[in-house]
């Protein structure tokens, strides 16, 4: 592909977002409708390509997380399906009127909701982020540019191609979606420079991808750093809930930016609950480090280094320490955590209150697993991430937060005086 090939792809996605934004929520509910429709038709075709990458990948010897987070069996694909029904039932992020008044001249003013535009998504392995991500985006009325890592390109386009099909039989424009397939970094390093058409940029993968995209592009970026991960377990935390909690947390997927990493364990029950802790972790093949402290509850485990506290594990490694209170606890959430997932688990209402005012996190659980962060369970249906900046998004990034505002005045032959 040529140097303006880039160029040409972001040009035709202006053009499209522009022809999108003026379409109706039926049209484009029918669109996702269609979508979904299409990816069913062909979902044979597409397990089989899914297949086919990921004997690759493990004949390339890539990790085990990465692998997993690559593949696509009938319940992912059923989910990813799910999901984009779910977003075409979901209230119509835009043309909402967000606020309004008549001033008394007889001006009226209101503010509404308006699409951003073009958003381009970068991002490594999993598939279902492909899906996501055109939902959420032909959702909030913005046109889409997809580039995954290379590992699932041939499964990426299959599913862009394929919704796209879909896309086109509810008469929305084609280019809507987008798929970059030319290799290698330069294409990427292009796509960075496209700040005349481009309108936001999300990159979805490991920290050192999501700070070369940051610092290599004028266009704003949605952020969506570590997930390091917090569950405080209170002194009056009732020990089932807790060890139910913390598991789950941590066990229920550990490859996840909303898994557990950190366990923060009150001093006032730490000789009760740790070894209730290492037994159900145990069972569950989770290598603990600790604390000092820790550690002369739980001798055999491997002693934690100032690194574990900054480190998102992403795999069956977590991390524990006892500390004082829960000031304590907030200090160091707030210190080594990421502004991503940090729950307590508390039977005081004042404790709960406390954690959830001083915790610097874009979502924060009282009594509930830290797996729940998200646009699911939210009821956002179709996520693009879980973003940890404060400005534009904060949290789960869906529909309503791919959208900005425009001012409207309507007068009739009002003048400044």
């Amino acid at each position: 592909m040529e140097t303006d090939s880039v160029e040409s792809m972001a040009k035709a996605s202006k053009v499209a977002a522009r022809q999108l934004a003026v379409t109706s929520a039926t049209q484009r509910n029918l669109a996702l409708n269609y979508m979904a429709e299409s990816l069913e038709a062909a979902r044979t075709q597409i397990l089989e390509v899914n297949a086919q990458e990921v004997a690759a990948a493990q004949k390339q010897g890539l990790g085990e997380a990465l692998v997993k987070r690559l593949t696509l069996d009938d319940k992912v694909l059923q989910y990813m399906l799910a999901r984009l029904r779910k977003v075409a039932q979901a209230p119509d992020p835009l043309n909402r009127v967000l606020e309004g008044h008549t001033n008394p001249q007889g001006l009226q003013v209101y503010k509404k909701t308006v699409p951003l535009g073009v958003v381009g998504i970068i991002y490594e392995a999993r598939p279902n982020v492909t899906s996501d991500a055109v939902a959420v985006c032909i959702k909030s009325g913005n046109a889409v540019i997809l580039r995954g890592g290379s590992e699932a390109l041939r499964t990426n386009t299959l599913l862009a191609e394929t919704m796209i099909t879909g896309l086109a039989k509810a008469g929305l424009p084609r280019h809507t979606i987008q798929i970059l397939q030319i290799p290698g970094h330069a294409a990427v390093g292009e796509l960075l420079q496209m700040h005349a058409y481009i309108d936001v940029l999300i990159p979805r993968g490991g920290k050192e991808l999501i700070q070369r995209i940051a610092e290599g592009t004028r266009i704003p970026v949605i952020k969506h750093y570590d997930g390091i991960c917090h569950l405080y377990i209170a002194a009056d935390a009732d020990p089932v809930r807790a060890v139910e909690l913390a598991v789950n947390s941590k066990c229920q997927s550990v490859q996840v930016c909303n898994a557990l990493e950190t366990l923060l364990v009150d001093r006032a029950c730490a000789s009760l609950m740790l070894p209730l802790l290492q037994q159900a972790f145990s069972a569950q093949a989770i290598a603990l480090r600790g604390c000092a402290e820790t550690l002369s509850y739980l001798p055999e485990i491997t002693l934690a280094t100032e690194a574990d506290w900054h480190t998102e594990y992403l795999a069956p490694t977590l991390s524990i320490k006892i500390v004082a209170d829960i000031d304590a606890a907030i200090a160091h959430i707030n210190y080594y955590g990421s502004g991503h997932t940090d729950a307590i688990v508390t039977q005081s209402l004042q404790f709960a209150q406390q954690f959830e005012q001083q915790i610097d996190s874009a979502s924060v659980l009282i009594n509930a697993s830290t797996r729940l962060s998200g646009g699911g369970d939210y009821g956002l249906g179709s996520v693009i991430g879980i973003s940890t900046d404060k400005l534009h998004a904060r949290g789960p990034v869906g529909p309503n937060e791919l959208t900005s505002y425009k001012w409207v005045a309507y007068g009739n032959g009002h003048l400044r005086s």
